[in-house]
C-alpha cells in the first residue's frame, strides 16, 4: 500500500473509532479502546467468527444506513 493510501486508510479507521462513540465513552482513554479492540481480535479467533462477522456487518451496515439517512451524505 502507498503512502498516501495508507494514510487515508488509516484515517477512516480512526473516523469509524470516533464516529462508533468509543472516544466520548472511555473518555479518549486510549488503553481501554485498545482493550476493547484486542477483545474484538479474541471473538474473532473462535468457532463462532462467521457469525459474529455477519452479526457485526450487520450493525453496522445499518448504523451507516440510519447516519446515511440522517445527514444526507454517509461521510464519515
Amino acid at each position: 500500500m502507498k503512502r498516501r493510501e495508507r494514510t487515508r486508510h488509516l484515517i477512516e479507521l480512526g473516523g469509524l473509532v470516533k464516529k462508533s462513540g468509543l472516544v466520548e465513552l472511555t473518555n479518549d482513554d486510549r488503553a481501554a479502546i485498545y482493550g476493547g479492540f484486542l477483545e474484538l481480535a479474541f471473538a474473532l479467533q473462535a468457532e463462532t467468527r462467521a457469525q459474529t462477522l455477519t452479526l457485526w456487518r450487520r450493525r453496522g451496515s445499518r448504523a451507516f444506513k440510519d447516519d446515511k439517512a440522517v445527514s444526507g451524505d454517509g461521510s464519515l
